[in-house]
């Protein structure tokens, strides 16, 4: 099912690490106790797709900060986030197996995420993965954050393959929409939504919790 690609691209929170609840943790305390906003732990949840530039303009509105204030408290949320899970920085069970398979079958292999490069880095330096791909497409990288197709159109242009010859992995319905939107198929790992959220999404090949029930789709 999945032998047939001729590129995997791949989310990054969520679908090649299980840190999202570190992420949250941080931008509640963040959000709540630093900045004041009065908000849930599940209104925060819900705002956590996007750039972190445009998840503050959700909440805060669009004047609320300078540009260079929200660039700020970007890179000093991540860095919070980043002292909070590198003690716990770990692939899902089978990532590194899945990606040496994938390799081996000449797959090509990107990387599209709304994080920053800086804490992609983090993520793939400390796995020692960043071998594996050769497009890295972060939030410095497109305009338009998903939904908006951008992402996953940028690393199949730079991988050299068409849009439908492209199979990307994902864990939110924002990610499964932006592949839709791009004409791929979507792989989605369930480590923070249930199958039941992506309903309204036809591009969906499979659910899978970790990479070990995916490996022998791959032929």
């Amino acid at each position: 099912m999945l032998h047939t690609a001729k590129a995997f691209l791949f989310d990054l929170n969520g679908t090649m690490i299980d840190d999202m609840h570190y992420h949250k943790q941080v931008w509640y305390d963040i959000l709540t106790k630093d900045l004041g906003a009065n908000l849930s732990w599940e209104e925060v949840a819900s705002h956590m797709y996007g750039k972190n530039v445009e998840l503050l303009i959700r909440i805060f509105g669009p004047d609320h900060f300078t540009p260079q204030q929200m660039d700020e408290m970007s890179v000093a949320k991540e860095k919070r986030y980043q002292e909070l899970y590198k003690p716990h920085l770990k692939g899902l069970p089978g990532l590194e197996t899945f990606l040496e398979e994938a390799k081996q079958k000449g797959i090509k292999m990107g990387i599209g995420s709304a994080a920053i490069l800086f804490n992609i880095d983090f993520a793939i330096d400390g796995l020692a993965i960043r071998h594996y791909f050769d497009s890295i497409v972060g939030a410095e990288n497109v305009k338009d954050s998903k939904p908006d197709p951008e992402t996953y159109l940028k690393g199949a242009a730079e991988l050299g393959c068409a849009p439908a010859d492209c199979i990307v992995f994902e864990d939110a319905p924002k990610g499964v929409e932006a592949a839709l939107n791009a004409g791929m198929k979507a792989v989605v790992l369930t480590t923070m939504h249930t199958a039941d959220e992506f309903s309204q999404y036809p591009n969906i090949i499979t659910y899978a919790k970790d990479y070990t029930t995916l490996l022998p789709l791959l032929g």
